[in-house]
């Protein structure tokens, strides 16, 4: 759901003196040393993403990260580089209130960081006409606040001395976490120290009962949302660590700081751990392998269930990519970014390779000084996750490589699913070839992505932005950053925001109808309705429901009551979820099935007796269903459905059933197979389709999936239909019978001084894996049901061969028994359309000859086919099977069947058929006899031709206007079009024609 976009911005401190070379006369070339002392050594990011902080040998420097501007530097003086040692990390108070510099000789420099509320270092002036906001109250204009960046004071705080020496150290809320060299131990520091406990703290490793004895820490991170410590070892292990809490420690024994479990245990160096990240939104733990690999773990508790969930092999070996230099999951954790020593990665959550640097040509990278392409060493994301912040090895500038992710992953609604909505730090993209009229297939033409520029003054206050969300029709778009929204007309152009900043900052545990028409203030407040708690996940559902989830564990319904004069929303009904939903911050999406019958005609305050809830918690897809106990009390039944879920989309809630287009059909295919025959609204409108990472996977109907899952019927859940994708799925365009996805394309060009990314739309059919599960189930009907559905497609027919092509291959590498062989039955399925014989003629040019007998061992003697599209007058698909009746009978029997399809072609004028047919009985002996004789069969006697061998060419040609016979007799010499002599095989295929008698073709 990460794509990278554009090419990355540049930032580079200003160049700095080197007092240790001036004062100390140190000598050696004053170039060298500049390198050395400018290139970046750590980066450390705050935990409001505002400000992060950089080092290099000599200097630190704060940064503000949005927009990106330095703030402030300290130099060190050559005394203290003599005494305290070179510059070799940084930490960085997750408040960003204290920063700590590490030094060479194992000291901690620490810094007071202040900020200014009044001063600014940077002034943001707008000269427009929306520099100032209007109140609704009086229409008084209300002064914004003072904009800009605020001043960041940076003063000495202590030194510390860690005389065991440093291997890692992180800065937490309240303590410095240390990992000592010698003796190898765990020593905690608090910031602030009172009078009833010691300032500092240690736990000797070889004293941890659930350490190795001879191992040693040399990386630590940890995570606060799941308060959570990952503690890599000089062994190659990773430990899961949690710290005990101060007076929970046992009064009996040595005192302990912590608790842990190894899960990461290699069997081999080439998977010792090297790198880790947590993240805390899927409960996932990432560990760099020392053979590039990532290992990918559940955490489902800290005590010994750490399960592997999946495994992330690079694009290339190890020697291209090189070692693991830093792992970063994004703040949603639907991303994980890796900095290899030669390049970078992005994965989805769940293992789709996304976009990366090896797919760049080294030469012009290297020619355009393309950096950014070639390594990482330290890196983060920032601003919300727009944008991954990285340095390099023997640099002195920062990368910030721009991302855009789906709508999908700020805001889970139904539109954001069916519709592709992209957004970035400061822009919208939507894709408009949803809304093209006279389309069949869906275009990559970049002109249809619709891209608008946030506003400025809304970004200004409210960034980063956090979600986005497009209507049903693609007509609007909103986006959302700290508070309020804005709000935008694709049609128009325009944006709205709120005109007064106290009423776009009051959005608290409320419900809010606006009017569309007017303007984002009170006059324009249709509705307010107040929750006791706030809002988890809300989403529109049928024609006029609205689901709200809060953090309280309830649903509630809401319908949207519209009169002449008055709009509003009435609470219909509502679901506790206590006991049954544990962490309600934890889910990510919710939404119903509502039986059809109550649909259409029963009581919308019934609708949550008789509704299966669908709930995304984490990564697993539960789905809950109604029954009453013994005391006719109503309760849900819980049942998990799918796991390692990215995104799905049920169908019933994309608008198809409310009338409103997906994917417009094509004008033309309406008029020629009639509107009520188009049925796909209706065919697959109760599907279930969800994204695991690897393959899209898709319930066909629903209510399958429900009555195997209830507990009265005790039934294993069916297997979904996995269709497997090369790219990121994006949306189900149904109507169209595709899978549309997103590819991010790296762009080089030597007449360019600079690579950029970009993205490509991609598409994939889905019909053919779902009509194989209908026939694989003995299912016939449903499977001509579903093909009926899309006949007014015109790659309806190449569907049907992909089908074909799949099957033909698994059974030609897997045999199966004549009782479960599935090709039989895909072979009688495609005998009912009338593209039949065209589908198998295409079909067996495309496979191996190995194949053919495979496919021929269910079907008529190609002899019988050939006869049968000749009879149909289908005489190119005939033209095909004369290769096969070759390929068959060894030329026997296949000069006369090209004779009588040669005679036919000729009666119909088709004249290009007749030239590939002259051409195929020349091919047949290199002499050209059997050309001479079906001609002499054909009552046309060749002339005597003026060849430089004194031999006889024949020409076909088509009638000129003058009115001339159809054969002619020629010159080998002469240079007419309709020439048949010396032109090589397939030359002369045309689009409207494939050539079936090319000897290539075998």
């Amino acid at each position: 759901m990460y794509w990278p976009l554009g090419a990355p911005r540049v930032y580079a401190a200003r160049k700095l003196s080197l007092p240790s070379a001036t004062e100390n006369g140190q000598k050696g070339n004053q170039k060298d040393e500049e390198e050395k002392y400018s290139a970046l050594l750590g980066l450390r990011v705050s935990r409001n993403g505002q400000h992060f902080a950089t080092i290099t040998a000599t200097s630190l420097n704060i940064w503000q990260t949005s927009p990106v501007v330095l703030l402030v530097s300290v130099i060190r003086s050559a005394s203290s580089l003599r005494t305290y040692g070179d510059n070799v990390d940084v930490l960085l108070r997750p408040d960003s209130s204290v920063v700590a510099v590490q030094t060479s000789l194992g000291f901690l420099i620490t810094y007071n960081i202040t900020v200014d509320p009044s001063a600014r270092v940077f002034q943001q002036q707008r000269h427009d006409e929306k520099a100032t906001r209007r109140a609704s109250s009086g229409r008084l204009p209300v002064q914004d606040p003072i904009a800009g960046q605020r001043e960041v004071l940076i003063r000495f705080r202590m030194i510390i001395k860690i005389d065991a020496g440093i291997a890692k150290a992180i800065a937490l809320d309240e303590e410095l976490v240390i990992a000592t060299i010698k003796p190898a131990a765990i020593q905690c520091i608090r910031w602030v120290t009172d009078n009833k406990t010691s300032q500092t703290s240690t736990e000797l490793l070889n004293r941890m009962p659930w350490m190795n004895k001879k191992s040693a820490v040399v990386d630590i991170i940890h995570n606060r949302a799941m308060s959570l410590f990952v503690w890599i070892a000089n062994d190659g292990r990773a430990y899961a660590v949690q710290r005990i809490p101060t007076g929970n420690e046992k009064s009996d024994g040595p005192r302990r700081l912590f608790r842990g479990y190894g899960f990461h245990v290699p069997e081999e160096e080439s998977i010792f751990a090297v790198k880790a990240s947590i993240n805390a939104r899927f409960s996932l733990v990432a560990v760099g392998c020392s053979n590039g690999e990532i290992h990918v773990y559940t955490a489902r508790d800290y005590v010994g269930s750490i399960p592997l969930s999946h495994k992330l092999v690079p694009p290339v070996s190890l020697t291209t990519c090189g070692p693991i230099t830093f792992l970063s999951y994004s703040p949603d954790g639907y991303c994980l970014f890796v900095g290899y020593t030669n390049g970078w990665a992005l994965w989805s959550v769940y293992g789709k390779l996304g976009g990366n640097s090896f797919v760049a040509d080294k030469s012009i990278s290297k020619e355009n000084n393309d950096l950014w392409l070639s390594g990482t060493r330290d890196g983060s994301w920032i601003d919300g996750g727009s944008g991954v912040l990285f340095s390099r090895y023997g640099d002195s500038r920062l990368w910030l490589l721009e991302i855009v992710r789906s709508a999908v992953t700020g805001c889970f609604g139904p539109a954001n699913i069916s519709r592709m909505l992209l957004y970035s730090s400061s822009t919208v993209m939507v894709y408009r070839g949803h809304d093209l009229l006279d389309l069949v297939s869906v275009s990559a033409d970049s002109s249809l992505w619709h891209q608008a520029q946030i506003p400025a003054a809304y970004l200004q206050d409210q960034r980063p932005i956090r979600s986005a969300v497009i209507s049903p029709d693609g007509r609007y778009i909103a986006v959302a950053g700290r508070r309020g929204l804005a709000h935008y007309s694709i049609n128009s152009g325009r944006w709205k925001t709120f005109d007064d900043p106290d009423a776009e900052n009051s959005f608290v545990n409320l419900l809010r109808l606006y009017s569309r028409e007017h303007g984002l203030n009170e006059s324009s407040l249709i509705f307010v309705e107040r929750l006791n708690s706030p809002i988890v996940f809300i989403t529109p559902t049928g024609e006029n429901s609205l689901l709200v989830y809060t953090s309280e564990n309830d649903l509630y319904h809401y319908i949207i009551s519209a009169s002449d004069s008055v709009i509003q929303l009435v609470q219909v009904g509502q679901i506790g979820l206590h006991g049954i939903v544990r962490a309600p911050a934890r889910v990510r999406a919710v939404t119903w099935y509502i039986p059809e019958h109550q649909l259409l005609d029963g009581d919308p305050s019934q609708d949550v007796v008789h509704a299966s809830v669908l709930f995304l918690v984490d990564a697993k897809l539960v789905l809950l269903q109604p029954t009453t106990d013994n005391e006719g009390k109503l309760k849900y039944d819980m049942r998990i459905i799918a796991s390692s879920v990215e995104y799905f989309a049920f169908i019933r809630d994309h608008g198809l059933s409310r009338g409103i287009p997906e994917t417009p059909l094509p004008i033309s295919a309406l008029e020629e197979n009639g509107s009520d025959d188009f049925r796909t609204d209706t065919a697959l409108i109760d599907s279930l389709w969800y994204f695991n990472g690897n393959s899209i996977q898709c319930w066909p109907d629903v209510q399958d999936l429900l009555k195997s899952a209830s507990t009265e019927d005790h039934k294993d859940i069916p297997t979904p239909v996995s269709i497997p994708v090369d790219f990121y799925p994006t949306a189900i365009a149904l109507r169209s019978g595709v899978i549309i996805g997103i590819d991010p394309e790296l762009v080089q060009r030597r007449d360019a001084h600079f690579a950029f990314f970009r993205l490509s739309i991609r598409t994939q059919l889905f019909l053919p894996p779902l009509l194989r599960c209908y026939l694989s189930q003995h299912d016939p009907p449903s499977a001509l049901t579903l093909a009926h559905a899309y006949s007014p497609l015109p790659y309806l027919p190449h569907a049907l061969e992909i089908l074909l092509h799949t099957v033909l291959d698994d059974e030609v590498d897997h045999p199966a028994p004549p009782t479960t062989a599935l090709l039989p039955a895909v072979l009688a399925f495609l005998a009912t359309f009338p593209s039949y014989l065209d589908i198998l003629v295409q079909c067996t040019r495309k496979t191996e000859l190995r194949s053919w007998r495979t496919l021929f061992a269910h079907l008529p003697p190609p002899r019988e086919l050939f006869e049968e599209a000749l009879q149909r007058g289908m005489l190119k698909t005939a033209g095909g099977y004369l290769l096969i009746l070759h390929t068959f009978e060894e030329g026997d029997g296949s000069a006369e069947q090209c004779v009588r399809l040669l005679r036919r072609a000729g009666e119909e004028g088709d004249w290009e058929l007749c030239k590939e047919l002259a051409r195929f009985l020349m091919a047949l002996d290199g002499e050209g006899q059997e050309l001479r004789e079906a001609m002499a069969r054909l009552g046309l006697q060749p002339g005597a031709g003026g060849g430089a061998e004194g031999g006889e060419v024949l020409r076909l040609q088509a009638p000129g206007r003058e009115g001339g016979r159809g054969v002619r007799q020629g010159s080998g010499a002469s240079s007419r079009r309709g020439s048949s002599g010396s032109r090589s095989a397939g030359s002369e295929a045309k689009a409207q024609g494939e050539d079936y008698f090319s000897a290539r073709r075998l």
